[in-house]
C-alpha cells in the first residue's frame, strides 16, 4: 500500500463508523492555545475539545499535515539521525467529542491495524499511563493482548500539547520489528528502533492550567495521531521511513542536486536526509503563507533553509539546492494537496531566494566560526555567536549544532547580552522614526525575499495574488475612516498602478477569505516594491492569504484617458509653439489633466485654440495606441521624446499614441485615441519663469463640464431675462445701469458726509476745537474722507473717529490742522492698542486699526482726556 491508499484506507475506514471527514488544517493554528505551528491532529479540533464551541459532528477523522521544530515536541535534532523523526509528517487521526471513549479508540485502532491494514496482531504491543487500569483491561480482556505485551509508563504515557491546553493518559500501539533491530524488552525496556510506536491513543480528559494544574474537561474526549510514514515503513517493508514512498523520491532529488549516493557514507546519509526532511516542511510552511523573517515562525522557517543549506555546502554543493527539493516534494505531494501545484514556483522562489541570501555569507561565516573553534577554549564566545547571527546570518541554534559536534558549547549568557544591547539601540532608533520610514527594514526584508512586485495592470485590471506583508500604519489626519485600522498590503503580484510618472496611484479592493480593504492609494515602498495604503473594511488580511486584488475599473478608465491626453497635448504644443517645448512635469489623475511645459511667454487664445483642435483631431483619427518595450537606443532612433531628468535603463517602454506622438512612457493608457473622448484646455498659466502649466480635461470630465458650464449660463440668462445668446449685450446693459447706480449712490453719499462734517465741525466749538466721534458701519477709507472734510470746518483743530466697519474689526483715524501743535499719530497712538492693533505715524492724518470693537468707546474716552475735553 503506498501513501494516497493508506490516507484512503483510513479516512474510509472511519468515515463508514460515522465520522465526519475533516480536510486537513493548516500549518499556521488560530486558536489562542495552539502552538506555534499545527503539530498534531487535534488542533484544529480545540475548541471543541476545551468546550468552548459546540461540534458539527461528535465524530471525526482527518489526515493532518504537522511540524514540529519548537517546544516540547521539538524533533529537530534528531532528523536524520533517527529512522522515525521528521520536522514535517502527516497524522492519521479520529476523535470523539464525548461519544465514545476509552473502549471505543481501542476497538477502533485494533480493527484497522489488524484486518484493514492486515498487520501480524501478535508482533504488536501496547503501553498505558502507570495509573490507567481501565485502558489496561480492555487491552487484555477485550482485545486479547497478553498481559507481558503490555507495558505501564509514566509520564511518556501522559499526551500533552504543550505547557498548556488538553492532555491526558494515553494509550501507545508498538510494532515489534524483529531482533534485527535491537534487543527485545518491549518498548519500555527494548530497543527503540525494533518496537516502532506508530499510533497515540490520547485520552484527554484535562486542561492543563498555566499553574500546572490539571482542570477536568467538561466531558471525556479521543483524540489518536497514527503516523502516516511510520505505518508506511510497516506496510512496505522497509526498514526506515525514509524509504517510504513518501520521503524516498526527495531523498533521491537530494542525490541528484549534491552528486551524492545515499547509502555510501554514513554522514553524507544524515544529510541527505536532513535536506528531504527540510524540504518537507519548508515547502508546506511556505504554502501555508509564512515567509523567511527574524521573528516567530518566519525564523523557523529561516532555521530550517539555513540549517539545510549548510549540510549542502558540507556536502561540497555550491549550487542553489533547496529549490529543486521543493519541485520533488511538490510531485510527491500533489494528489493530496493539490495546491501545492498551484503555488509551486512561488514556493521554489521564496525559499531559492532565501538559500541565496544565506549562502553569500555562508562560506565567511564558517570561517570565522572555524577561527573561534581552533582557540581550543572549548567555548564560542557570545560575541562571536552574535556576529554569526547579525552579520551572517547564522540562527544561534544552528551555531550551537555545528559547536556541539565539536564538543564546544556557545556562551549563551554573551550571546543574549548582545542581543539584548541591539534590541534596545533597534528599540530607540525606531521612536526617531515615523510613519513609513518605520517600515523601512521590512521592505528590504520583501524584496530580498520575494523580489520586486509582478506588475499585470498593463493588460488586467483584477488578478489573484498572495499577499507577502500586512503592516500597520497611522490614519493620516483627514483620515474618512479614522477609527478603522490603516494598513499596507504587499502582495507577490498586482495590477494596481503605483504613483509614477506623473500618473497618480490606483485605487481599488483587496479581498481575502477572511477579510476586506480598501485601497486608497498605491505608492512605491521601495523601487520596484508596490505599497496599497488601504483601510480595513472588516475582518483581517494576513501573509500567505490568497487575494483577489480589483482596480477601481471606472477610475482608471479616466485616468488612461487623461494620460494619453496628456501625451496628445504635448505633440500639438510642440507643433504650435516649436519644439523648443520640453515636459517639465504633469500630474495624471482621474479628474483632470495639468501638463508643465518651457515656453517663454503666455500662449494666446489663437494657440490654445490650435492646441484644442490638433489633439481633438487626432482623437477623431482614432489611430491606435502602441506600447512596446526596446532598448534604449533603439527608441531614440525613432525619436521618442524622453522626461527630462528621469533615468532610463538599457530597456524602455515606448507608447506610440497615434502617429504623431512617441515617448518613453510606463504609464497606464487607451487602447485607441477615439476612447480619449473630448479634450478641453480649461487653464493657461505661468508657474516661474520660462515655464508655463496647461490644465485640461477628457472624456466624461470635458462633457460634464460642458453641461455644469450651459447650466450656468442659461441660468444667468434667466436672471438677466435673456436668451443665452444675447447674453452678453444683457450683461453690458446691466453693467451700465450698475455703474449709473454706482455713481447716484456715490453722490448721496458724499452730500451725507458733508452734512455730518457740518454737524460734527459745528459741535467742536464746544469743545475748544477738537471732535472724538463713533460711527460704525464706514470702512477706514470712508472714515477718513469724514475726518479730513470735518477738519477742514472753520474752527477745528483736532478730530479723531472710530468706527466698527465689520464684525471683530476696529478703525481709528486722526486729524489734525498744522497750527494746531498736535501730532495725529500721538493722538491714537495708547488708543489703538487698547483695541489690539496699531497704527501709522503721518503727523498730520494717522490711522490705526484693531481687533476688539468692545473696547472702542474706551478707547475713544481715552483720547478724549488727551485732549482735555473730560475734566
Amino acid at each position: 500500500m503506498d501513501a494516497n491508499g493508506l490516507r484512503r484506507a483510513f479516512t474510509t475506514f472511519f468515515a463508514e463508523r460515522g465520522h465526519a471527514v475533516t480536510p486537513s488544517s493548516g500549518l499556521i493554528p488560530h486558536h489562542p492555545r495552539a502552538p506555534l505551528f499545527t503539530n498534531a491532529g487535534m488542533n484544529q479540533f480545540l475548541p471543541y475539545l476545551l468546550g468552548e464551541e459546540i461540534p458539527p459532528h461528535t465524530r471525526a477523522t482527518s489526515v493532518q499535515k504537522c511540524v514540529r521544530v519548537k517546544g516540547k515536541h521539538d524533533d529537530i535534532e534528531l532528523i536524520g539521525r533517527t529512522t522515525r523523526h521528521f520536522t514535517f509528517f502527516e497524522m492519521l487521526g479520529n476523535f470523539s467529542f464525548g461519544d465514545y471513549f476509552k473502549e471505543g479508540a481501542i476497538e477502533f485502532a485494533w480493527e484497522f491495524v489488524t484486518q484493514t491494514l492486515g498487520l501480524d496482531g501478535d508482533r504488536m504491543w501496547v503501553t498505558v499511563h502507570e495509573s490507567d487500569d481501565d485502558a489496561a483491561a480492555i487491552w487484555h480482556d477485550k482485545i486479547g493482548i497478553p498481559a507481558e505485551r503490555i507495558q505501564r509508563m509514566g509520564e511518556d504515557n501522559f499526551w500533552e500539547m504543550g505547557d498548556t491546553g488538553p492532555c491526558g493518559p494515553c494509550s501507545e500501539i508498538y510494532y515489534d520489528r524483529g531482533p534485527e533491530f535491537g534487543p527485545e524488552g518491549g518498548p519500555a525496556h527494548g530497543g527503540d528502533e525494533r518496537y516502532l510506536e506508530f499510533w497515540n491513543l490520547v485520552f484527554t480528559q484535562y486542561d492543563r492550567q498555566p499553574d500546572r494544574s490539571l482542570k477536568p474537561l467538561p466531558r471525556g474526549n479521543i483524540d489518536t495521531g497514527a503516523g502516516l510514514e511510520r505505518i508506511l515503513s510497516i506496510l512496505q517493508g522497509v526498514g526506515s521511513a525514509w524509504d517510504t514512498d513518501a520521503i524516498r523520491p526527495v531523498i533521491a532529488a537530494a542525490e541528484v542536486a549534491t552528486k551524492r549516493e545515499y547509502g555510501s557514507d554514513p554522514e553524507a546519509d544524515i544529510a541527505l536526509r536532513i535536506l528531504a526532511d527540510h524540504a518537507r516542511s519548508v515547502t508546506f510552511l511556505v504554502n501555508d503563507g509564512v515567509f523567511p523573517s527574524n521573528e516567530d515562525r518566519g525564523y523557523v522557517l529561516r532555521r530550517l533553509i539555513r540549517r539545510a543549506v549548510r549540510h549542502a555546502f558540507q556536502l561540497g554543493v555550491e549550487e542553489i539546492v533547496m529549490a529543486d527539493l521543493v519541485h520533488a516534494v511538490v510531485d510527491v505531494m500533489r494528489e493530496p494537496y493539490p495546491e501545492l501545484h498551484k503555488n509551486e514556483e512561488f514556493i521554489a522562489g521564496v525559499v531559492a531566494r532565501e538559500e541565496q541570501r544565506f549562502r553569500a555569507t555562508l562560506r565567511a561565516g564558517l570561517a570565522m566560526l572555524e577561527e573561534a573553534l581552533a582557540t581550543g577554549t572549548g567555548q564560542i564566545p557570545g560575541e562571536v555567536a552574535f556576529r554569526l547571527h547579525d552579520t551572517h546570518g547564522f540562527p544561534i541554534e544552528l551555531t550551537r549544532e555545528i559547536a556541539a559536534e565539536k564538543g564546544v558549547v556557545v556562551d549563551e549568557a554573551g550571546f543574549a547580552e548582545a542581543m539584548a544591547h541591539q534590541r534596545q539601540q533597534s528599540k530607540e532608533g525606531g521612536k526617531k522614526g515615523a510613519g513609513a520610514a518605520a517600515h523601512i527594514g521590512a521592505y528590504r526584508e520583501l524584496v530580498e525575499q520575494f523580489g520586486p512586485t509582478e506588475f499585470l495592470g498593463y493588460g488586467q485590471e483584477q488578478a489573484n495574488a498572495r499577499v507577502l506583508a500586512v503592516l500597520p500604519i497611522d490614519p493620516p489626519e483627514a483620515a474618512t475612516h479614522p477609527h478603522l485600522p490603516h494598513i499596507e498590503i504587499f502582495v507577490d503580484r498586482t495590477p494596481f498602478y503605483a504613483e509614477g510618472g506623473g500618473q497618480v496611484g490606483d485605487t481599488g479592493l483587496v479581498k481575502t477569505a477572511s477579510g476586506a480593504a480598501n485601497v486608497l492609494d498605491t505608492t512605491y515602498a521601495l523601487p520596484g516594491l508596490n505599497r496599497h495604503t488601504a483601510v480595513l473594511l472588516r475582518g483581517a488580511i494576513t501573509p500567505g492569504q490568497e487575494a483577489e486584488v480589483l482596480v477601481d475599473a471606472d477610475r482608471r478608465a479616466a485616468i488612461r484617458r487623461n494620460h494619453t491626453g496628456t501625451h496628445l497635448l504635448h505633440a500639438a504644443l510642440r507643433e504650435v509653439l516649436g519644439n523648443h517645448v520640453k515636459q517639465a512635469g504633469s500630474l495624471v489623475a482621474s479628474d483632470r489633466l495639468r501638463f508643465d511645459f518651457s515656453h517663454y511667454g503666455p500662449m494666446t487664445a489663437e494657440e490654445i485654440a490650435r492646441v484644442e483642435d490638433l489633439v481633438n483631431d487626432r482623437i477623431l483619427a482614432d489611430e491606435a495606441v502602441e506600447a512596446t518595450e526596446m532598448p534604449k537606443a533603439e527608441a531614440d532612433r525613432l525619436g521618442a521624446i524622453a522626461f527630462f531628468g528621469d533615468k532610463y535603463g538599457e530597456v524602455v517602454r515606448v507608447v506610440r499614441a497615434g502617429s504623431r506622438s512617441t515617448e518613453l512612457c510606463g504609464g497606464t493608457h487607451v487602447a485607441a485615441l477615439g476612447q480619449i473622448g473630448p479634450v478641453r484646455i480649461v487653464s493657461e498659466g505661468s508657474i516661474g519663469s520660462n515655464l508655463r502649466r496647461l490644465e485640461a480635461t477628457t472624456g466624461t470630465a470635458t462633457l460634464a463640464r460642458l453641461r455644469h458650464d450651459e447650466t450656468v449660463i442659461g441660468q444667468a440668462a434667466q436672471l438677466l431675462k435673456a436668451s443665452p445668446d444675447e447674453l452678453l449685450p444683457a450683461i453690458e446693459r446691466r453693467l451700465g445701469e450698475l455703474r449709473a447706480t454706482q455713481d447716484e449712490l456715490k453722490s448721496v453719499r458724499q452730500a451725507g458726509l458733508r452734512d455730518l462734517a457740518r454737524a460734527l465741525g459745528e459741535s467742536a466749538t464746544d469743545d475748544g476745537g477738537a471732535v472724538v466721534a463713533r460711527r460704525d458701519g464706514l470702512d477706514q477709507r470712508q472714515l477718513q474722507e469724514l475726518a479730513l472734510s470735518v477738519r477742514s470746518q472753520p474752527g477745528v483743530r483736532a478730530v479723531v473717529l472710530g468706527g466698527s466697519p465689520d464684525v471683530g474689526k476696529v478703525a481709528l483715524v486722526a486729524a489734525v490742522a498744522k497750527d494746531s501743535g498736535l501730532l495725529a499719530s500721538d493722538l491714537i497712538a495708547e488708543a489703538a492698542k487698547i483695541v489690539g492693533g496699531g497704527g501709522g505715524k503721518n503727523p498730520e492724518v494717522a490711522m490705526a486699526g484693531g481687533r476688539d470693537p468692545s473696547r472702542l468707546d474706551e478707547a475713544l474716552r481715552l483720547v478724549r482726556q488727551t485732549l482735555g475735553l473730560d475734566r
